[in-house]
């Protein structure tokens, strides 16, 4: 899988079946969902975006993982002019935002993701690590404050428990269409 940012803002999803070789937009799903926020100005945050595989054991997904702002409004306030960097989890079927990333005020000018996976891919650890990096931007045009680095230990266990629970809506959903094909 790759991603591109695209001039209107949005971020195309692309994937290629022969290892690179051709690429082919991932409609429906995935492609130009995410972008950036409603009636603004596109504000130019450069996204973490890496392909992995997690899971538990056996239960292992092949899944994107990816940070994007979200310019949620405060409580009484018109707009919020500062993005919140969230985590963003798919499986080329499913979207969820898992959470936030970076502090409550740093406003994030770009981001990097690092995955470290635990070991073999058949069986459970907990030597795996998800690390943001992320650059704060200082106010007014000015240099930013520098980077920083925030391990994602809970993210990573959420990131879990929500491809743990897509196998078991998956596995429900089967065994209804199997009932119901039976009535036929």
């Amino acid at each position: 899988m790759m991603m591109t940012a695209c001039d209107d803002g949005r971020r195309r999803v692309y994937e290629s079946g022969d290892k690179g070789e051709s690429w082919t937009e991932a409609l429906g799903t995935l492609s130009r969902v995410w972008g950036n926020k409603q009636g603004g100005e596109a504000k130019g945050v450069r996204s973490g975006f890496i392909t992995a595989t997690v899971g538990n054991g056996a239960d292992n997904r092949n899944v994107m993982l990816v940070t994007l702002p979200v310019y949620a409004r405060k409580a009484g306030t018109e707009e919020n002019p500062k993005g919140e960097l969230h985590l963003w989890l798919t499986d080329n079927t499913h979207i969820v935002d898992i959470g936030p990333v970076s502090g409550n005020d740093d406003d994030v000018a770009a981001s990097s993701l690092l995955y470290k996976s635990g070991g073999s891919v058949t069986e459970a650890n907990d030597n795996e690590k998800l690390i943001a990096l992320y650059e704060k931007k200082k106010g007014s045009g000015k240099p930013s404050l520098g980077m920083v680095s925030v391990l994602l230990t809970e993210q990573l266990k959420r990131v879990k428990e929500v491809l743990a629970t897509w196998e078991e809506s998956g596995r429900h959903c089967l065994s209804v269409c199997a009932v119901l094909q039976v009535l036929r």
